[in-house]
């Protein structure tokens, strides 16, 4: 048959034991050399700073565990990038829930554009827009127009009731003779 490929090679597991051995010798080792940092630079004696100091190692180091962790050679080289942010959890009783919430650059947009929409009805009602001058203008000439039409409607109207009163006239005035 055809050879298996390395995926299925036996894959070997460490044990939550050996994890937290590994974890306990990291540790003592950062405690050692602490203490050969702080011997070096001469201890004061006082040993309630000293205790302090090393349940404050503890507690950053538990921290460091938490912390992502490093990729290749990022955990040898110390980068200082100004545009890389580091991601923070918050815990659930730092959420502020009540404050103003951030909106979106779409959101943002879409707000400024519906505001941006309503201060230019108000404007075109208003007739300050150039739309609207033009559209008044337009109404204008066509009240002008239908005023005109309506004017010679009535002189129209005038003279075929005139027509219709001078022709009665001669026909009454024709039965009379």
């Amino acid at each position: 048959g055809r050879k298996g490929g390395h995926k299925g090679r036996a894959r070997q597991y460490t044990s939550p034991e050996e994890i937290d051995a590994q974890l306990q010798a990291e540790k003592q080792k950062a405690r050692e050399e602490e203490e050969q940092e702080e011997g070096s630079e001469g201890a004061t004696g006082d040993p309630k700073k000293e205790k302090k100091s090393l349940d404050s190692d503890e507690s950053d180091e538990d921290d460091e565990d938490y912390q992502q962790k490093r990729k290749g050679v990022e955990g040898l080289i110390d980068i200082e990038n100004p545009n890389r942010v580091i991601q923070t959890t918050k815990k659930v009783t730092q959420l502020d829930l009540d404050g103003p919430k951030e909106l979106s650059r779409r959101e943002r947009e879409e707000i400024e554009k519906q505001k941006a929409k309503e201060r230019y009805m108000k404007m075109h009602l208003a007739g300050k827009t150039e739309q609207a001058k033009a559209d008044l203008a337009r109404l204008a000439i066509i009240r002008k127009q239908r005023e005109e039409a309506a004017r010679k409607k009535e002189e129209e109207r005038k003279a075929k009731d005139e027509a219709a009163m001078a022709g009665k006239r001669l026909q009454s005035l024709s039965l009379n003779k």
